[in-house]
């Protein structure tokens, strides 16, 4: 748009813009005219500005950054706390107004208690003055862990306290020593290892939430606990007396397994062989009784024949065991007795009269038929 001289932009009346060969040309010259061999005494007020525009776009784009997905970024400007960004491209107001320091919150990191690992800047190896310390039965006992923790709160981690993961450290080394300190030797060096670590982690974390370090624990681990150089040969025949002594106590019990239940068999077998008995005697003592009741019945009605009867079958039960004959004395003539089917009659009529008693106490109202065929007889 012209002037009110008709003059255009450009400075002339009625000129046509500059050809951008010109412009870059013209550029050059005033570049090499200010940093070159051939600088004139005085620099155009334009270069100056030129230059001066171009260290802010630079100072303006070196306030772009990046946080990387597993980092904050922690914008601080004069020192303070301005704001804290999450992953992705950002800007802040370049150096020296405000800086970025990026925290790592998912690396995990680990604090060695009572050893250290060897590195290429330092020598691994125990560390007595961590390792060492005092059971509740006052014994003394070499442990060592492993904290491993990350941070959480980024702010924090940077604010808060002044150096967190010495913090850390010591938070840890204490809470290890009191845990520690309220068990027994045994305990920790057998059954009570995760136990011990679990407990060490929510102790060691109280105190770091207390801090406010912003670091949170994973992990504790017990790498190695067993009693000092000192006495590990001490130590190590009393762990074999120990186990010596469970073994026993094994095998102690293997027995008593075995045998209790034969002891308890055998028990029950005899109660009830004595019950067998008691009723077996509980049953004969009710059949004598009441076969003496039926003979006592039968004496009252005949007390001759029974009388008779009753002596013929004692003496007959007493001469059946023998093996002598008995002759009439008075007989005048010689017989010729075959003794040995005499004996085994004797023996067959024994028996039948045993067969007889023995039905009648089975059948006590058969009883008068009994005696009434023996008087037959």
């Amino acid at each position: 748009m012209a002037n009110s001289n008709n003059q255009t932009p450009w400075g002339g009346n009625n000129q046509t813009p500059p050809e951008l060969d010109e412009v870059i040309k013209e550029f050059k010259n005033k570049f090499n005219g200010m940093f070159g061999s051939n600088k004139p005494s005085g620099a155009p007020k334009g270069s100056v500005k030129f230059i001066a525009i171009i260290g802010v776009l630079i100072w303006m784009l070196s306030g772009i950054y990046i946080i990387d997905p597993a980092e904050k970024g922690i914008v601080l400007r004069f020192g303070a706390f301005q704001e804290e960004t999450g992953q992705g491209p950002h800007w802040h107001i370049p150096f020296p107004i405000e800086t970025v320091n990026r925290i790592n919150v998912e690396q995990i990191r680990t604090a060695e208690i009572g050893y250290r690992n060897a590195s290429s800047r330092r020598v691994g190896g125990n560390v007595s003055s961590e390792s060492i310390m005092l059971t509740k039965d006052e014994n003394m006992i070499d442990a060592k862990f492993a904290v491993q923790y990350k941070v959480n709160d980024a702010q924090a981690y940077l604010f808060n306290v002044a150096n967190p993961d010495t913090t850390l450290r010591q938070v840890s080394e204490s809470a290890i020593r009191q845990v520690v300190g309220q068990n027994t030797m045994d305990y920790i060096l057998t059954e009570g290892r995760v136990d011990i670590a679990d407990r060490i982690k929510d102790r060691s974390q109280e105190l770091l939430d207390l801090y406010q370090t912003g670091l949170f624990i994973t992990t504790v681990n017990m790498q190695d606990a067993q009693p000092p150089e000192q006495v590990q040969a001490s130590f190590s025949d009393a762990v074999k007396a120990r186990e010596d002594k469970q073994r026993l106590i094994n095998e102690a019990q293997t027995y008593a397994n075995d045998i209790l239940p034969k002891s308890r068999g055998l028990a029950a077998r005899l109660l009830e062989e004595s019950k067998a008995y008691k009723s077996e005697v509980v049953s004969k003592s009710e059949g004598e009784s009441s076969r003496f009741k039926q003979i006592l019945t039968e004496y009252e009605k005949a007390p001759e024949v029974t009388r008779e009867r009753l002596y013929r079958e004692t003496m007959e039960s007493v001469f059946a065991s023998t093996s002598k004959v008995v002759v009439d004395s008075k007989a005048n003539s010689m017989m010729y007795l075959p003794i040995d089917k005499l004996i085994n009659a004797k023996q067959s009529n024994t028996q039948i009269t045993i067969q007889e008693s023995q039905q009648q106490i089975n059948n006590p109202n058969n009883a008068r038929d009994v005696f009434r065929n023996r008087g037959v007889r």
